[in-house]
């Protein structure tokens, strides 16, 4: 879906986890074909063989633009993410090894490496020099396949003990580590809770931004149902040239459908 902004165009790919919830989740591909998506992300594809999701993609002519690697079992010290997590080494070298098999079949450019919560009793500085260490290996296996890893800062208000709770740390790790294959998932609901200050903080970002998602304060759902300036940041972006997808990973007030006016209403 491709929204024209008063700075240049813009284009939106579907959250398949967030929208078209009321149907099956197979049924999701055909429903974002038929809004006007031509492209889909969603964290985890890993229930279904990767030529399974790929023979949905193609059926419905869509791209998919990003996948997580994978999360642990619920309530599991991984359930959000090993790669921040100490003692779980061979865990996140096996996920993110299983990402790029997915994103190889699927032709997904962009894999959000999930940071995870870190263990209370553990010590920062050393969790932090292993979620370092862990990143510098996932992209020496990147390296050279199309793909670009996306470091993704969460709100602590969502996610208490979330290990990266800042874009600008998981940028200064991207650029420590090898900023042409490590970059920033930003995502602007994640940027408002936690500081705010947005579009000077895109500005200031911007190279190493390798995927946006978007959804409204408070409520995480779509673009006018909150707090945040829509017309303004989505025009700010189109400008600084991002030449990516921009996930919708909200949460529909009522329904996807009745949703999305928000596209066609946003620049008149």
């Amino acid at each position: 879906m491709r929204i024209e902004t008063p700075s240049g165009p813009i284009r939106l790919a579907a959250n398949l986890k967030w929208l078209f919830t009321e149907l099956p989740f197979e049924e999701r591909f055909d429903a974002a074909a038929e809004a006007g998506f031509r492209a889909v992300e969603f964290a985890s594809p890993y229930a279904l063989a990767p030529s399974r999701v790929r023979r949905l993609l193609d059926a419905a002519g869509l791209e998919q633009v990003l996948v997580n690697t994978p999360a642990g079992p619920a309530a599991s010290p991984t359930a959000a993410g090993a790669a921040y997590v100490p003692g779980a080494r061979e865990e996140f070298r096996a996920g993110v090894e299983r990402a790029l098999e997915y994103a190889a079949v699927l032709g997904t450019r962009v894999v959000h490496v999930m940071a995870g919560v870190r263990p209370q009793d553990s010590d920062p500085d050393a969790a932090f020099a292993g979620y370092v260490a862990n990143i510098a290996w996932a992209a020496d296996r990147a390296r050279g396949s199309g793909v670009r890893l996306a470091l993704e800062a969460i709100n602590r208000r969502d996610q208490p003990g979330y290990g990266l709770a800042s874009m600008e740390t998981a940028a200064a790790v991207a650029e420590a580590v090898d900023p042409e294959t490590v970059g920033v998932l930003f995502d602007v609901y994640h940027a408002q809770v936690s500081g705010g200050n947005v579009i000077e903080r895109f500005e200031t970002l911007r190279t190493a931004v390798a995927h946006v998602q978007i959804a409204d304060n408070p409520g995480r759902g779509e673009p006018g149902t909150g707090e945040i300036a829509y017309a303004r940041v989505l025009e700010r972006i189109a400008a600084g040239g991002y030449p990516g997808w921009i996930g919708c990973e909200y949460e529909p007030a009522s329904g996807t459908a009745e949703g999305l006016v928000w596209t066609k209403g946003l620049y008149r």
